[in-house]
C-alpha cells in the first residue's frame, strides 16, 4: 500500500512538472509564428518585434540560477507554484497588451516566471525519484518539453490564424490554473 502511494506521488510530480514545463517551452516558440501579425497590429518595426522574443530569453537566462537558489532557500514547491502564477499573470498581460512596449515588458515578466518553473520543476522531479528511476523520469520530462518546442511554431501559427495572436497567451491561463491547483494539492515541499 505504501509503495503504491509513493508511486502515485512520484507520478504526480512527473505529471505536474511536465505540464508546467510544457506550457513554458511551448510559449518560447509560439510567438515566432505571430510576429507578422503583431507587426501589422502594432505597426512596429521588426527590431521592436525581435525584443518580444529577446525580452523573454534574456530575463529567463539571467534569472535561471537565481530561481533555483530561491527555491532552495524558500521552498521549491512554493516557488514553483509562484513561478507558474507569475507566468500565467504575465501571459494575461501579454494578451491584453495594446502596445509593443507593453508586450515586451510582459514577455520579460514571463521569462522571470519561466526562470522559476524550469529549474524548480527539474529539482522537484530529481528529489521525488530515487537514483535508479531518475533517468527515466527526466527522459519523460525532457521528451514532453521537446515536443512543446517542436510543436510551438505550428501551434502558434494555427492559433494566430484561427483565433488571433492574443490567444497564444490566453492558452496559458487554463494550463497554469490546472498546474497551480495540482502543485498545491498533490505535491509535497522538497
Amino acid at each position: 500500500m505504501q509503495e503504491a502511494n509513493a508511486r502515485g506521488e512520484k507520478n504526480w510530480v512527473l505529471g505536474v512538472t511536465a505540464l508546467a514545463s510544457f506550457m513554458v517551452a511551448l510559449d518560447t516558440q509560439v510567438l515566432t509564428a505571430a510576429l507578422a501579425t503583431l507587426r501589422a497590429d502594432f505597426g512596429a518595426p521588426m527590431e521592436a518585434l525581435q525584443w518580444t522574443v529577446n525580452a523573454f530569453n534574456l530575463s529567463f537566462a539571467v534569472l535561471l540560477l537565481t530561481g533555483a537558489a530561491l527555491g532552495d532557500r524558500f521552498g521549491r514547491r512554493r516557488l514553483f507554484a509562484a513561478g507558474i502564477a507569475l507566468f500565467m499573470a504575465s501571459s494575461v498581460a501579454c494578451a491584453l497588451s495594446t502596445s509593443i512596449l507593453a508586450l515586451i515588458a510582459a514577455r520579460a515578466a514571463q521569462g522571470a516566471g519561466a526562470a522559476l518553473v524550469m529549474p524548480l520543476g527539474m529539482a522537484l522531479l530529481s528529489t521525488a525519484f530515487p537514483r535508479e528511476e531518475r533517468a527515466r523520469a527526466l527522459g519523460i520530462f525532457s521528451g514532453v518539453v521537446g515536443i512543446a518546442v517542436l510543436a510551438g511554431p505550428a501551434v502558434g501559427g494555427a492559433i494566430t490564424e484561427g483565433l488571433g495572436w492574443q490567444w497564444i497567451f490566453w492558452i496559458n491561463v487554463p494550463i497554469g490554473l490546472i498546474a497551480v491547483v495540482m502543485v498545491i494539492t498533490r505535491l509535497r515541499e522538497s
